[in-house]
C-alpha cells in the first residue's frame, strides 16, 4: 500500500502569538493609526481630529499638511488645483528670479511652502504632505502596524486622499471629509453636512443659477459611501468639555449666573453682513443684559476689524461683559463647558456645530443674510430647535433644551460598520 504524505501544518509565530495586524482575532486586520490630511484651516482640520476622537485615534495620527506657494503673485492662483499651483509657482520662479519682476512673483518671503501650525495638537512635528512618501510609509509599516485610517478635509486634499487610495487601496481606509464634487468613489466613505445637497432639492433648484450647479455643488443624490451630518465635525465632545470645566472652573464658575457666551465670526461668500449686523448685535445685547448674569465676547480669525472695534468700543468697560482679547490659552472650550445660553452670529457652521453638541440655548443672529445651503443649514437647525434667532426681547435666564447634535459619533459609528464590512475593526 502507497503511503500519502500529507501536508506539514504552517508554522505558528514565534511564541504562538497571532500577528499584529490579526490580533483582534477572527483574521481581523486591526487599524490602530491614522493619518491627518489637512489644509492649514484650523476648521478644517479640527474635523478630521474630531472624528479620530470620536473613533479613539487621537493620540496615534500623523498630521500631513497640504500647502499651497504664498507671496507675490500666489494670492491670486489659490482657485488653481494646488498640483498645478506648484508647477506654476516653481516655473514662474525660474524665469523671472533675476529679474525685475522677482518681487512680484516671489512677494517678501521666500519660503515656498510653509508648513504653519496654528493650533496644538499635540503633535511633536506637522509633514509636509506628500502622496508617494505617505504611500511608502504606509505598504512598508503594514505588516507590523496594519492598516492606516486616512482621514483628509479640504479642497486641496482631495487630490492626496484619492491618490493614496489608488495606489495602496489594500493598506488604507480613507475618509474626505466635505464634498470633492466629483468622483466620490474614489474614496471609501465621504462624510458631508447635509445642506451641501441643498441644489439638487425643489427649492434649490430655483435658487441656485445653473451656470453653478456643474462646478459647486453635487451632481446627484448621495450614494451609498456617503456619510451625511446635521453641521459640521469638531472636537468638543463630552470628554473634552469635562476636562475643560475643570481647568476653567476657578475663572468661570464664580460668574454671576446665566453666564451668557457671545462668538462673533466674520461675513463669508454665503453669508454676507457689514458693521450694521454689529450694531444690530450691540442694540439687541443692551436689551437683554438685566437678564444675564454675565457675558463673554469672543472674536474669530474672519472677524472684521471694524466690527470688532465696534464692539469694544460700546462694551470694553461694561462690568457685566468681559471681552477676550484674543491671546492664550484660549476660552473657547471653557465657554462651552460653562455657558448658560450662546449668542452666535450665522456665518458660522463650526461655532454652530459645537455649541448645538451642548444641549443648551442657542440663539443665532444674522441669519437673514445668508443664502442658498447656509440658509438650508439654519432652517434644519430650527427644525430640529436647536437654534432660535436672537431678536434682544429674549429673557436669557430661560431655560431649554433638544437632543444634542452627536455628528461625530454617527459618523464613527457608520465608519466602524463600513470596516467591518471589510473585515476590519479599530483597536
Amino acid at each position: 500500500m502507497r503511503l500519502i504524505r500529507l501536508p506539514e501544518p504552517e508554522p505558528e509565530p514565534p511564541g504562538g502569538a497571532t500577528p499584529e495586524i490579526f490580533a483582534a482575532g477572527g483574521g481581523a486586520a486591526v487599524v490602530r493609526r491614522a493619518v491627518v490630511i489637512g489644509n492649514g484651516c484650523a476648521g478644517a482640520e479640527n474635523q478630521c481630529l474630531g472624528l479620530l476622537r470620536a473613533l479613539g485615534l487621537a493620540d496615534r495620527l500623523t498630521l500631513y499638511r497640504a500647502t499651497r506657494p504664498t507671496g507675490g503673485i500666489n494670492k491670486w492662483l489659490n482657485f488653481l488645483p494646488i498640483s498645478f499651483h506648484k508647477l506654476v509657482d516653481q516655473f514662474l520662479r525660474q524665469v523671472f528670479s533675476d529679474t525685475r519682476f522677482a518681487a512680484v512673483i516671489e512677494g517678501k518671503k521666500l519660503a515656498q511652502y510653509p508648513v504653519r501650525n496654528s493650533q496644538s495638537f499635540g503633535l511633536s512635528s506637522v509633514l509636509e504632505a506628500d502622496t508617494q512618501k505617505i504611500v511608502t510609509m504606509v505598504r512598508d509599516t503594514f505588516e507590523k502596524e496594519g492598516p492606516a485610517l486616512v482621514v483628509a478635509c479640504g479642497r486641496d486634499t482631495i487630490t492626496y486622499a484619492s491618490s493614496i487610495r489608488c495606489l495602496a487601496p489594500d493598506n488604507v481606509f480613507v475618509i474626505q471629509i466635505q464634498h470633492p464634487r466629483f468622483r466620490l468613489d474614489r474614496f471609501d466613505l465621504v462624510v458631508t453636512p447635509r445642506h451641501d445637497y441643498y441644489a439638487l432639492t425643489a427649492k434649490g433648484q430655483q435658487e441656485v443659477p445653473r451656470l453653478y450647479r456643474r462646478w459647486i455643488t453635487p451632481q446627484e443624490p448621495p450614494g451609498p459611501n456617503v456619510v451625511l451630518t446635521a453641521g459640521a465635525l469638531h472636537q468638543a465632545d463630552a470628554v473634552a468639555l469635562r476636562f475643560a470645566a475643570t481647568d476653567w472652573h476657578a475663572e468661570l464658575a464664580p460668574l454671576p449666573k446665566p453666564l451668557v457666551v457671545v462668538n462673533i465670526g466674520g461675513p463669508t461668500r454665503n453669508c454676507k453682513y457689514d458693521v450694521g449686523l454689529a450694531k444690530q448685535l450691540i442694540n439687541s445685547l443692551h436689551n437683554v443684559l438685566k437678564t444675564c448674569g454675565s457675558v463673554r465676547i469672543s472674536f474669530s480669525r474672519r472677524t472684521p476689524q471694524k466690527v470688532s472695534d465696534l464692539i469694544l468700543k460700546e462694551f470694553s468697560t461694561h462690568p457685566k461683559i468681559y471681552i477676550w482679547n484674543g491671546e492664550e490659552p484660549n476660552p473657547h472650550l471653557g465657554h462651552l463647558a460653562w455657558a448658560d445660553a450662546f449668542i452666535i452670529t450665522a456665518d458660522s457652521i463650526s461655532m454652530l456645530s459645537e455649541a448645538c453638541s451642548t444641549g443648551k440655548p442657542v440663539y443665532v443672529i444674522g441669519s437673514e443674510h445668508c443664502t442658498w445651503k447656509f440658509s438650508d443649514f439654519h432652517n434644519r437647525l430650527q427644525e430640529r430647535r436647536a437654534v432660535r434667532p436672537f431678536t434682544g426681547f429674549e429673557d436669557m435666564s430661560d431655560s431649554w433644551s433638544y437632543p444634542p447634535l452627536n455628528d461625530a459619533v454617527d459618523v464613527a459609528a457608520r465608519v466602524r460598520e463600513v470596516l467591518a464590512e471589510r473585515g476590519w475593526t479599530i483597536g
